[in-house]
């Protein structure tokens, strides 16, 4: 087998794993193994082949890394839509009552009564609101 096959293959092999793990990173050792690949194609020597290898695949993680895909982004359970169903549904608050600096209501939804918050600096006023936070019962709204 040629240098520039067992270059692909080791290369398909991380793509291969990288769709059991399901992060970008390994694709970008598969890019750099791609490059020792096609460094082996044009028959450069072994040792600038395992350079470029190397330089494109950390150059890769890097720039995966520093752009926006890399980061994981750390959203709070009590406001994520994907954890809590009910964030982003819409109920109607008929009447609000102040509690010290905070809103509070009583409403009905989903057959049961719960307890309302509104955000901070809003106006208390009976309309539609939706759901933006659960924090334990209580339902955080807003406008």
């Amino acid at each position: 087998m040629t240098a520039w096959a067992i270059w692909l293959v080791l290369a398909g092999v991380l793509i291969a794993a990288e769709l059991f793990i399901g992060t970008f990173y390994l694709l970008m050792l598969a890019l750099g193994l791609v490059a020792g690949g096609i460094a082996a194609l044009l028959q450069v020597s072994l040792e600038w082949q395992l350079l470029i290898a190397a330089v494109v695949g950390i150059g890769a993680t890097i720039a995966l890394r520093r752009s926006g895909f890399g980061r994981r982004r750390v959203r709070q359970a009590t406001s994520d839509p994907n954890v809590i169903l009910d964030i982003g549904q819409s109920l109607h608050v008929d009447q609000w009552q102040a509690q010290g600096d905070v809103y509070i209501a009583r409403v009905k939804y989903r057959g049961a009564m719960w307890d309302v918050e509104l955000v901070p600096g809003i106006s208390a006023l009976p309309g539609q609101y939706v759901i933006r936070e659960v924090r334990g019962s209580r339902l955080i709204v807003a406008p």
